[in-house]
């Protein structure tokens, strides 16, 4: 799943397409809406380095 990146300002800017349909995570305890699947190199720069990003949004399992 492709996502974005970029520094606007202050402020770190994500961009995560939503899954079409909440995946049940590893543990089952939640569904995942969106996720970047582990840790992923952007674009953007910070004190000379690349910013690293690892994201899950999700929801609690009823």
């Amino acid at each position: 799943m492709a996502f974005s990146a970029k520094i606007e300002g202050n402020e770190l800017v994500i961009r995560l397409p939503l899954n079409e349909k909440p995946e049940r995570s590893a543990s089952g305890k939640t569904l995942v809406v969106a996720s970047t699947r582990g840790n992923k190199e952007t674009d953007c720069v910070v004190q000379g380095k690349k910013v690293i990003i690892g994201l899950n949004a999700y929801i609690p399992v009823k």
